[in-house]
This record gives structure tokens, sequence and C-alpha cells, in this order.
């Protein structure tokens, strides 16, 4: 019976399974990321009597944690990857590598390149996606190019053996990292990444300069070590926001400068992933203007538009206009994750859910020579 599931699933027939199951136990998670992984892990141990499936584009687990060092240490080793499928055979789920393409809020169903999925309770768990159009770059081929050129690799682990690639084949020059506004994934990594570049540079000797293109304050962690320690390796432009990129002239326009590259690590704007725009789950700002970010609750997460619709992970939006967003790191995602857990398997067996708000331990590279690290701990109460 078992093999013959997953032929179906492969055959993209997968609504033929579930009349046999009843009502009510099947949770369907979109994104093996922290966030993703956690729910999927917590609701076998809290609800076991769930059908728990998680589905992604790719086959295993990347992490960008620990990646920053790695980019320009020669010869380092891989860091971790963890295979979906052996992980779900681990802990009881289901996993479907599948591509998710939208969801019927309706029908309740998600559609992916595997086929439909029925669900009785959704999880959206589908990271980012990078806002391109806000440079003015709105054609497929272009922004493609651009990314294979030139991409800061903040949107997919994947990304980053082709960066650490063109790292090592950079022997002088300007180059050039623009960081994201507000709010974008893990908001000390860029600072961090940029130490460890200027680190490079000083040790290796070689002829360049970091050009830091910074929207947002710099970081207080940072600042010393970047604009002093590493003054003659780095220049830091503070407010600058970019508009455009020409990649035929390699140079990027902000408000108030025209930065010639070299080499560059682009980084646009961040949103919340497409799946999420699809579903019309993104919260309107004033005015109607989408925010780029999802409409959830502040402690449940579940999405304003369907009670059995949550999102976790970067893709949430705004908490409060007094609190703003609730920092998009890899452990937040995982206490969402489990927080979601709680409240479906909760809610399955007719229970109230016991609350459980993010928190946050960040562990900051800070200094390579000597070796020093910032850890950062972060929690939150209701009020």
């Amino acid at each position: 019976m078992t093999n013959r599931r997953h032929f179906l699933i492969a055959a993209g027939l997968l609504p033929l399974l579930h009349p046999a199951f009843a009502d009510n136990r099947r949770v369907v998670i979109v994104g093996g990321g922290w966030g993703g992984l956690a729910a999927a892990r917590h609701l076998r141990q809290l609800a076991p009597e769930l059908e728990v499936t998680l589905v992604d584009r790719q086959p295993a687990f990347l992490s960008f944690a620990l990646s920053n060092r790695w980019l320009v240490e020669p010869g380092a080793a891989p860091w971790a990857r963890h295979d979906y499928a052996r992980l779900a055979k681990a802990f009881g789920y289901r996993f479907i590598q599948a591509e998710a393409a939208g969801v019927d809020l309706a029908r309740r169903t998600l559609a992916t390149s595997a086929g439909t999925l029925p669900y009785d309770w959704l999880v959206l768990a589908p990271g980012i996606r990078e806002d391109w159009a806000a440079w003015q770059l709105n054609d497929a081929p272009t922004v493609a190019e651009l990314r294979r050129r030139h991409s800061g690799a903040m949107l997919s682990a994947a990304d980053l053996p082709a960066l650490k690639q063109r790292l090592a084949n950079f022997k002088g020059g300007d180059l050039l990292m623009t960081i994201p506004p507000a709010p974008y994934r893990c908001p000390p990594a860029p600072y961090e990444r940029a130490m460890f570049i200027a680190w490079w540079l000083k040790t290796q000797k070689i002829p360049g300069r970091l050009i830091i293109a910074d929207p947002n304050p710099l970081m207080p962690a940072f600042r010393n070590i970047l604009l002093d320690r590493y003054k003659d390796q780095v220049t830091y432009l503070d407010h600058a926001k970019v508009r455009s990129v020409d990649m035929g002239r390699k140079t990027v326009s902000t408000d108030i400068d025209e930065i010639r590259f070299d080499e560059a690590l682009l980084c646009p704007p961040q949103q919340a992933a497409d799946l999420v725009w699809q579903a019309g789950l993104i919260r309107a700002e004033e005015g109607g203007r989408p925010s780029g970010w999802a409409a959830q609750g502040a402690s449940d997460f579940r999405s304003a538009a369907d009670g059995r619709v949550f999102v976790i992970g970067d893709a949430v939006g705004l908490v409060s206009p007094q609190f703003g967003y609730f920092p998009k790191t890899g452990q937040v995602a995982n206490r969402m994750g489990q927080a979601v857990a709680r409240q479906i398997a909760a809610q399955a067996s007719a229970q109230a859910p016991l609350p459980l708000l993010p928190e946050s331990v960040c562990h900051v590279t800070t200094s390579v020579e000597p070796l020093e690290s910032t850890r950062i701990d972060t929690s939150y109460r209701d009020r």
C-alpha cells in the first residue's frame, strides 16, 4: 500500500488518496525552512493522528547559518545539508518534492506540480521574493542574468556556492554590496558578511575596496570594526537607497550618487514569496497599497483572510504599528512553527492552545582577529 501511495503521488493523483481519511485530519505545510520543518515535526509529536504533508521544491534543507565565513575561506567544508525525505521518515510525516503553484481558499486545496492537495489546515512558510521592480527591473530575462552575474545570495542558500566562486575569482577593484531596506531576513547578516569580506581583503592583500550601500542605520555592533579597523578596505555609504541598476555600465544609482563596480553583491528589497501574493494574503497599507508582507495575527499567525491558514517565517508581516516586525531569523521562524503546531493540535482535539510567542537567540561574529562574537537574546510578551 505504501508503494502504491507514492506512485499515485508521483503521478499527480493526490486527491484520490484522501477520501479514506476523516475530515479535519489533513495538514499541508509549504516550505521546508526553519519554520516549516518545526511545524511538521511538532505536529507529529502533538497530534500523531493528523496527516501531515511537507511540500518543498528542493530535495534538501540548506541553511544560511555560518555561511558568511564559509564564503571567504578557501577550501572550507560545506555547511549542513539535511535531506527532506530522510527527515520526513524519521519524524513520521510525508514529504513531496514539488513546486507550490497556488492556493484555493474556498476549496481548501493547494495546487502543486505533483497534483492537487486538499487540506484542513494550511501552513505557509514559503520565504521571500526579491523585488527587482523597485530598481526599475521588470524584464524576467534581465533579472535572471543579473542574478546569475551579481546576486547577493540572500534569496536561497542554494545560490551561495556560486557567490563563493565569484569572490574567489575577484582579484581587485571595486566590490559593491547593497543592503536591502528593512525589513529583510536576518538583520545582522549583511554586516557580518561585510566584516568577513573586509577581513578577507585585508589578510589576502587583495587590492580591492568593499563599497557598502546601506539605506538603513548601520548596526552599532559593526560600526567601529567596519569604519575604523577596516577603513582602508571599506567605503560605507549611509542612507544609500538604490533606485536603478545599469548592468552594461556596471553602475547603480542612488538618490545622491552613481556607484561604479567591478563585482557586486546586489540585494534588492524583499517581500513575501509569490505564493502569499497569489493567495491574496498580503496586508494592505493605508490607501490600499500592498505592504509586501502577509497579514496575520501577532501571536497566532493565522491569516486575516482564513482562520485555517497560517503564515510563518520570513513572509510574516507587520505585528503592530508600535512594535513593527518580528526579526526574520531562523529561530523566530522555528518558534512560529512550534506555535502553529500547538494551535492546530489543540483545534483538532477541541482544546484551547497554549500560547507560545517567538524568541530569538542570535550569535553574530563581530571580529575575526581576535575572534569575537555577540549574542543577541530577544524575548516577547503580550501587552
